[in-house]
């Protein structure tokens, strides 16, 4: 039963990963090629909450359940595919808590640039640019941990 329970978590807290990124991602790039402050800044104040609600628990929840996971099945935390998974999960926050701080600029910059009326700033431009190119080595992290989650493959260094 426990193991069940561990694994409906854990398998719940992944897909919660990556549809939660993807979905922000859609949202965030959809509500920038209107051009529209106002459009950015309500997407962007949705995007923040949905981050910090969603994204933040199965950042935590992940580790946690998978670790629980591996001591129940008998897993050395050392065996390959365990330790690049958590590579990768590294890799996926390395990138992910810029992008957090990123939406939040992005949404105030959006914010006060409805507020007067006027374009957006080059800022938010500069910003945009960087949080769009942060979202693809965290992607594809997240994509490459599924995939080692399922195959659990001998890596060449085992």
């Amino acid at each position: 039963m426990l193991y069940f329970v561990l694994k409906f978590l854990h398998v719940i807290g992944a897909a919660v990963l990556l549809g939660t990124g993807a979905g922000i991602a859609f949202f965030m790039l959809l509500a920038h090629r209107t051009g529209n402050a106002v459009v950015i800044a309500g997407v962007a104040r949705i995007v923040v909450i949905a981050d910090f609600l969603f994204t933040a628990t199965a950042v935590i929840a992940q580790p946690v359940t998978g670790v629980a996971l591996a001591w129940h099945l008998g897993y050395s935390l050392a065996e390959g595919w365990i330790v690049l998974s958590i590579a990768l999960y590294i890799l996926t926050g390395v990138f992910w808590l810029p992008v957090v701080w990123m939406q939040m600029e992005m949404r105030h910059l959006a914010e006060a640039a409805a507020a007067q009326g006027s374009p957006l700033p080059e800022r938010y431009h500069q910003l945009f640019r960087m949080w769009f190119a942060f979202g693809f080595p965290a992607f594809f992290a997240v994509l490459g941990i599924f995939w080692l989650m399922i195959a659990r493959p001998m890596l060449w260094w085992e």
